[in-house]
């Protein structure tokens, strides 16, 4: 059987259970569509939270990333991780306890003010499109590979599959495939991350493997991986960047993560506050079995391309481009891996030619400059095939990486739904909606919010993982303050929280738009972005915090100089804090 019917076969397979799980568990009501009607296991649902969580960023240009930087990029396995701690340990009990279906809810209600809730919806509808952008660009990358068709096509089909699910289901239906979800996902992202550690180190277990010797060349695997890329003169793969961008970058993913309306839902689905709790826990673990495993998939797949192309080593002959093995041909169809011949001599050059201190040996060699430009997202998705792993493991591949990036755009898309037909048109627009016309509301702006995020993703801001980032960013700089100081201070009153969400959104947004181009439109950016040119040295990516800080102090600022809030609303932020007592959700 060829590679692309056994492709074909197993994802298929997979979309068949997941489809098969949203219609058994199809939403017939507004509470099971909003939150599952709070019937969900705390163990499902950590399982279905780390699905949700890990998407198309974790699974597939996470661990590209890393490869392509190394150490330095870190960053992102340090902030999300460290960021669902904190997710878990300050707001996820606390909201549960609060009863409601949405975040924009509890902003309106501890606000006690619908426009701070309607500032609440649109900071929710931006970080959502911002993030189903890098879902989607993740999503088509994989349907562009696996079913041989260039990268817009794959988008379509990807948006195509999504509308189907997450418009039948719900939460319901998304909470039961997500589960479905994680098992493909996290078991088609460690069976070839063992295989590529074995053959590399003699070692089954990845996340040592990294530490172990390299068998071929007898050298710890990181050292002969420093090796290797310095050689063609890249930066050493466990050398730090700048500490301050490492800090700013950590934190805005820290703080992002505990701001996203997607997760933040998932803690609503469970039927007690102690639920709340023990479901992030199992989350954390269900993350983990990822994440250990990424910074090896990581380096060893860096490795193994460069012994692709250098199999005598980087001081050798490179190989012929007639000769390059099956793997590039193949994504050479997707437009994500390219190859130019710049100085005629039919090999494939592949070093760092930015590199200054490189150009004399570049030269010496004859090279010309680099002619292979290699995608990131594409590397976790092609590691099977340049490690020469049997077919079922690279269509196992295929179809986690789309399971990753389906179950995290669906989560997305209920936030963005049940923010306009919850938060706008039920409690704002048409207050006497019938629920048949608040679901069917529901199902529509989710199909609107696919197509929107599909055209964007056309011509996406970044990697996946790089977009994702500018997400966690206007999370951080928006949501995130205002649950904090809803929660954590009765002195904060309507006027400084809808100034600090305002402020922290638009001054992010403005910096965001400044470098990545106007609603991240290709061309439409007022100044390059080059590290030369960002404020205090601080990238696009990195802003969030100082956004997060702005949101802060204005919000205190105002809020000192106005009116406290009304005695209510700070016994209900007193009564939030007690850890017992939760009672059923009030009626929305």
């Amino acid at each position: 059987m060829d590679q692309y019917t056994l492709n074909l076969l197993i994802v298929g397979a997979s979309f068949a259970l997941y489809i098969g799980i949203a219609i058994w568990a199809r939403a017939g009501s507004t509470a099971e569509f909003y939150a599952a009607n709070r019937g969900v296991n705390p163990v499902m649902n950590g399982m279905a939270t780390a699905a949700d969580w890990m998407s198309a960023a974790s699974f597939i240009s996470m661990a590209g990333l890393i490869a392509g930087v190394g150490y330095a990029n870190s960053t992102y396995l340090m902030g999300w991780t460290g960021g669902y701690v904190l997710l878990a340990l300050l707001l996820a009990p606390y909201l549960r306890k609060f009863g409601k279906y949405t975040v924009p809810q509890f902003i309106g209600d501890r606000f006690y003010s619908q426009s701070a809730r309607l500032v609440a919806v649109i900071c929710l509808i931006i970080i959502s499109v911002t993030y189903v952008i890098g879902q989607m660009t993740g999503a088509g990358v994989a349907f562009s590979r696996f079913l041989e068709v260039n990268v817009s096509t794959g988008l379509w089909i990807a948006s195509a599959v999504v509308f189907v699910y997450a418009v039948l289901g719900g939460m319901k239906g998304i909470t039961y495939t997500q589960v479905a979800q994680y098992i493909v996902l996290i078991i088609a992202y460690s069976i070839p991350a063992i295989f590529i550690s074995l053959q590399l180190t003699g070692n089954p277990l990845p996340w040592l493997g990294l530490f172990s010797t390299h068998t071929e060349s007898g050298l710890p695997l990181l050292q002969k991986l420093d090796q290797v890329v310095t050689d063609l003169g890249f930066n050493a793969y466990t050398a730090q960047g700048s500490m301050l961008n490492m800090f700013l970058f950590t934190l805005s993913l820290m703080i992002g993560t505990a701001g996203l309306p997607h997760v933040i839902i998932r803690f609503f689905t469970v039927p007690k506050v102690a639920d709340a709790r023990w479901s992030a826990g199992w989350a954390l673990v269900f993350i983990a079995l990822l994440y250990l495993t990424a910074p090896a998939v990581g380096a060893m797949a860096r490795l193994n391309i460069i012994d692709t192309i250098f199999p005598n080593g980087p001081q050798e002959q490179a190989v012929e481009y007639e000769q390059r093995p099956d793997w590039m041909r193949n994504w050479e169809t997707t437009g994500l891996l390219k190859f130019e011949d710049k100085n005629g001599d039919g090999r494939i050059q592949y070093y760092n030619d930015a590199a200054a201190g490189f150009t004399e040996t570049a030269t010496q060699r004859g090279w010309t400059g680099n002619e292979l430009t290699i995608n990131n997202d594409i590397l976790v998705l092609a590691n099977p095939e340049i490690a020469q792993l049997p077919g079922w493991v690279i269509g196992l591949i295929a179809a986690g990486g789309l399971a990753a990036a389906l179950s995290t755009a669906a989560g997305l898309l209920l936030a963005i739904s049940s923010a306009i037909s919850h938060d706008l048109v039920k409690d704002w627009l048409v207050p006497n909606i019938s629920e048949k016309g608040e679901l069917l509301v529901a199902r529509i702006s989710m199909a609107g919010a696919i197509l929107v995020a599909t055209l964007l993703g056309l011509n996406p801001p970044g990697f996946a993982a790089q977009t994702v980032a500018l997400a966690f960013g206007l999370a951080a700089a928006s949501i995130f303050p205002v649950l904090m100081m809803g929660i954590f201070s009765k002195r904060i009153n309507s006027v400084g929280a809808t100034l600090g969400m305002l402020v922290g959104l638009i001054v992010t947004c403005l910096y965001l738009f400044a470098y990545l181009g106007w609603f991240f439109i290709p061309g439409t950016n007022m100044v390059e972005n080059v590290p030369a040119n960002y404020l205090f040295g601080i990238p696009p990516t990195a802003f969030g915090p100082i956004g997060a800080l702005l949101n802060f102090g204005t919000a205190y600022v105002v809020s000192m100089m106005t009116q406290a809030p009304p005695q209510h609303v700070q016994d209900l932020v007193e009564s939030i804090r007690v850890p017992r007592g939760a009672g059923a959700a009030t009626h929305h």
